[in-house]
């Protein structure tokens, strides 16, 4: 199935891999479609946007890397949904060599007000789906005797806040989901790691201010200052960039050694 028009400099074989990304339409799965891109993967985007902005990310995918994009829409909260979107894209690229699981959704509240709907989104699209996924796309991985799962896990995955109960439970959750598919994966070639950032300034960070500081009852400067950045030492937001270039290294042959760890980017955090 190779496509190239170009000579495929950056592609170590003759056929591209192909990489699905959960969420990337926009922020951390964005920066990773275009790194994974760069590698030479054919990219399977999934994500919320508008049919114009789905068509300029796929063209841009394309003309600035050289590889084929498209895009595969699911609620990751349908089992049955999530189904027909690994099969759909079995199907166009002829497999799912790398499955990287980044869509994510956030609510914050005290638990004893939490939501129970926003509740259940949360840990269906934070948690659940990327069992659905990994079970779904690990058959194939493990036959081709190669593959790459990353999960967007979060600090949280390692340490709490307050307001967050169904956020934190999911990514530990993507935490003990990455080091089982680690072990039952590993002798066959595939690796499972979790990517554990900070505060990253993506929309879903930038959603979350106004929402801390009513429920803290503080200003959105001080979420920023007192709330988001007072536990990383750098006092800097981590980058997209920085994100997608972990993940990247991750789905590198240089990283087979690496499994079912637990790789933190959060300007020294959880150091604490």
């Amino acid at each position: 199935m190779s496509h190239t028009s170009s000579s495929d400099s950056n592609s170590s074989s003759a056929t591209p891999k192909t990489a699905l990304i959960t969420g990337s339409t926009s922020g951390i799965g964005l920066g990773i479609a275009h790194a994974l891109a760069a590698q030479g993967m054919n990219i399977a985007l999934n994500g919320f946007a508008d049919t114009a902005q789905i068509d300029s990310i796929i063209t841009a995918l394309q003309t600035q890397h050289g590889v084929k994009a498209s895009y595969f829409g699911a609620d990751m909260r349908d089992a049955a949904q999530i189904e027909s979107m690994i099969a759909a894209v079995i199907q166009h690229f002829g497999g799912i060599d790398v499955l990287v699981n980044n869509a994510g959704i956030q609510h914050v509240a005290p638990l004893e007000d939490f939501p129970v709907d926003k509740y259940n989104d949360i840990i269906a699209v934070n948690m659940t789906a990327a069992w659905h996924t990994t079970r779904l796309a690990l058959p194939r991985m493990k036959q081709c005797g190669w593959g790459r799962i990353v999960n967007m896990a979060s600090a949280h995955a390692l340490v709490a806040s307050k307001y967050k109960s169904a956020y934190v439970m999911a990514k530990h959750g993507v935490a003990g989901l990455t080091k089982t598919t680690a072990l039952e994966a590993a002798e066959f070639g595939v690796t499972a790691n979790a990517i554990c950032p900070g505060y990253v300034w993506t929309p879903l960070v930038a959603q979350q201010v106004p929402s801390t500081a009513a429920a803290r009852g503080i200003t959105e400067a001080q979420v920023i200052s007192d709330v988001m950045l007072a536990n990383q030492p750098t006092k800097q937001f981590v980058t997209i960039e920085q994100v997608a270039a972990l993940a990247a290294f991750l789905c590198s042959d240089a990283a087979a050694s690496i499994n079912g760890s637990l790789q933190s980017i959060d300007g020294g955090w959880t150091a604490h």
